[in-house]
């Protein structure tokens, strides 16, 4: 059976597996357009992921990131870089549109958390003194809805240019008619 023309790739993870870099890359190497989730959800309310999720809540984030998911899933030819949250949800993945290929892009909790570091005071995540912690489980309990995308690349010890060029070539090898630049 051939896959539905390709309209959109979606990468999901945990925090610090690369989404952002590996995103940008792959958009530019397709002539695609690149969209944050998170950078998506700033724009929209105004105010930085921690600060939403300090001053109204992760209910009220999940929500705003729902609505903003269905928008940029509705675009074509874009690259989307998803929240590390978004994707653990029963039925997410189910629901994205077809023409849509999804990638898991999987890094380790120490990894993630020394890639975050750099971010600190825009993680949530990390202001917490047993972050290591909980990034295990974060990571164990999103595992079984993160596994539902198509494909899954480790990116602990790869650089974003590696883990792009493998995407990119899975990219050529299932969608004919992508021609990355």
């Amino acid at each position: 059976m051939t896959p539905a023309p390709l309209d959109r790739v979606l990468l999901i993870g945990f925090m610090g597996s690369g989404k952002t870099s590996v995103g940008h890359r792959i958009a530019a190497r397709l002539g695609w357009r690149f969209a944050d989730f998170d950078d998506a959800i700033e724009a929209e309310a105004g105010s930085s992921v921690a600060e939403i999720f300090a001053s109204r809540g992760e209910p009220y984030f999940r929500a705003l990131e729902e609505r903003v998911a269905r928008r940029l899933l509705a675009e074509r030819q874009v690259v989307l870089a998803s929240g590390g949250g978004w994707a653990a949800a029963a039925g997410r993945l189910e629901g994205v549109p077809a023409g849509t290929a999804t990638f898991w892009l999987q890094v380790s909790a120490p990894e993630s958390l020394r890639r975050g570091s750099e971010a600190a005071g825009t993680r949530p995540l990390l202001a917490r003194p047993d972050a290591l912690e909980e990034a295990i489980r974060l990571i164990a309990r999103r595992a079984p809805y993160y596994k539902e995308a198509m494909w899954a690349v480790d990116t602990e010890r790869s650089s974003v240019e590696d883990v792009s060029a493998g995407i990119l070539e899975i990219l050529a090898r299932e969608y004919p008619e992508i021609r990355a630049e």
